[in-house]
């Protein structure tokens, strides 16, 4: 009986040892779902948080606010450009994209452009006063901003109708005929005027208008050979900017070029009549 004692207690060891190994065993996959648990938890929160920007994006575009850009108008100082936010059918910002730079015009375009931005958002339209000495900057911009609204316009009216179609068809075509008879009088129109004979040679006028207003002036004939080219290259660029500026035939001769200054405004004065007719 003495001699069974050591096998016996080998066997109690053993037993006890693979108890406990049993026990580890079964105690260690319980913090694996914790685990797992937390890693899963915190792809939740990651989404969460890129979530939230696009919600705020969403309300920021849900305002209503639009930036429109204008047509370029060329000046004889360089081209000027004018942007504009529109909100609730009025400018909230006015300012340049392009404006004429270097040397003198540099000063120029700093001294009137802040002046124009803040005009053009007080009086919400391009019936503006141009900036004293910066004449052709002022015109251009002018030129420009009424570009951008009757861009506003037509984009806002274009949206009406858009809403107007998601009725019934005949809801949408009838939507449509609004549009369509809204649009030839928002539509340019070119009128070229009557031939003006001068003591240097002939003159004529062309002219775009829009929405009532003269958007464009050129001159399609005008004096030319020996000095008369130099008077022709000094005075119509001026003519033309203002025609443009000044909506009418009423505009200031310049001087060194009466003849072809009279013949322009006769020729402007023939377009404008057509026009109206």
């Amino acid at each position: 009986m003495k001699k069974s004692h050591p096998l016996r207690r080998v066997v109690l060891a053993g037993a006890a040892t693979v108890s406990g190994i049993v026990l580890l065993l079964s105690l260690k996959p319980a913090s694996d779902p914790a685990s797992a648990s937390a890693q899963g938890a915190a792809p939740q929160q990651s989404v969460a948080g890129q979530e939230s920007p696009q919600g705020g994006s969403a309300q920021q575009s849900s305002t209503g606010a639009r930036t429109v850009t204008g047509d370029v108008a060329q000046t004889q100082y360089g081209p000027v450009q004018v942007r504009i936010t529109v909100s609730g059918g009025k400018i909230t910002k006015s300012e340049v994209v392009q404006i004429p730079s270097g040397g003198r015009s540099t000063e120029v375009s700093n001294a009137s452009v802040p002046k124009l931005n803040q005009e053009a958002v007080a009086a919400g339209s391009a019936n503006i006063d141009a900036v004293s000495g910066a004449s052709y900057t002022s015109a251009g911009y002018k030129k420009s901003l009424q570009s951008a609204l009757d861009k506003a316009k037509a984009s806002g009216s274009g949206s009406s109708g858009a809403v107007g179609s998601t009725g019934s068809a005949g809801a949408g075509s009838a939507g449509s005929a609004g549009s369509s008879s809204q649009a030839p009088a928002a539509q340019a129109k070119t009128v070229t005027g009557s031939v003006a004979q001068t003591q240097y040679g002939a003159v004529q006028v062309r002219i775009t208008v829009s929405g009532g207003k003269i958007t464009k002036s050129e001159a399609v004939q005008a004096p030319k050979g020996g000095l008369s080219d130099q008077k022709t290259a000094m005075a119509v660029p001026k003519l033309n900017q203002e025609a443009v500026a000044a909506g009418n035939a009423n505009i200031d001769a310049v001087s060194g070029a009466t003849y072809t200054s009279t013949g322009y405004k006769q020729s402007l004065q023939s377009a404008l009549d057509k026009a109206g007719g």
